[in-house]
């Protein structure tokens, strides 16, 4: 209790802190912080499954539902040995970024970097290495980026019995089942099959 009767926040000083709060707020509205800040937020209202709706003028409006990219379509963009699936990986990361539909694991960042930097037989890596960094980090900036947890990898234990599939394969598959991704594109699964709740689709047949 405050001897003046008013709440022990105004007491400690609260209010008088908030009101420079809101006085420094006002001054730097419009500096790069609080757009940042606006970024954020509006970035976090996104769930990992990326549904949310998108509205393009009265009465069009339509849900997204994100797809999980494996590892293969992030290599094949920055590949020229393969003009066709270069070009096609290319197509989908660009319309990923456009309307916010790719999810891309911790697992896949990983993989990519690793893929890109070391050197291909008789010849160099696809990318040196200051440009594998640059690339690894446009990655972390472009897509939301799915962290595994015991969730994930509770179900990829259980996809490598169920399944049969490699380690890397379950664990891939289950960043898109735990997360309520309904879709994995990657040309390491059967095309077409649903395992779980995911559809695998290879994009490049």
């Amino acid at each position: 209790m405050t001897s003046n009767g008013g709440s022990p926040a105004a007491s400690s000083g609260l209010r008088p802190r908030r009101r420079a709060v809101r006085f420094l707020e006002n001054v730097v509205s419009s500096s790069s912080i609080w757009r940042a800040k606006d970024k954020l937020r509006e970035t976090s209202s996104t769930s990992p499954n990326g549904r949310h709706r998108r509205e393009d003028g009265p009465g069009t409006s339509y849900t997204i539902v994100a797809t999980l990219v494996d590892t293969n379509i992030l290599v094949y963009r920055h590949d020229p040995r393969d003009p066709r699936k270069q070009k096609i990986a290319s197509e989908i990361l660009r319309r990923g970024i456009a309307d916010d539909s790719i999810r891309i694991s911790h697992q896949a960042v990983i993989e990519f970097f690793n893929a890109v930097s070391r050197p291909l037989g008789g010849s160099g890596a696809l990318l040196d290495p200051a440009d594998a960094t640059r690339e690894t980090e446009e990655l972390l900036a472009q897509f939301i980026v799915l962290y595994p947890d015991e969730h994930v990898v509770r179900a990829a234990l259980r996809a490598t019995a169920v399944y049969q599939l490699s380690w890397f394969d379950a664990h891939m598959w289950a960043y898109a089942e735990v997360n309520g991704l309904r879709e994995l594109l990657s040309e390491d699964f059967q095309h077409g099959r649903f395992y779980g709740t995911v559809r695998a689709v290879d994009p490049f047949r």
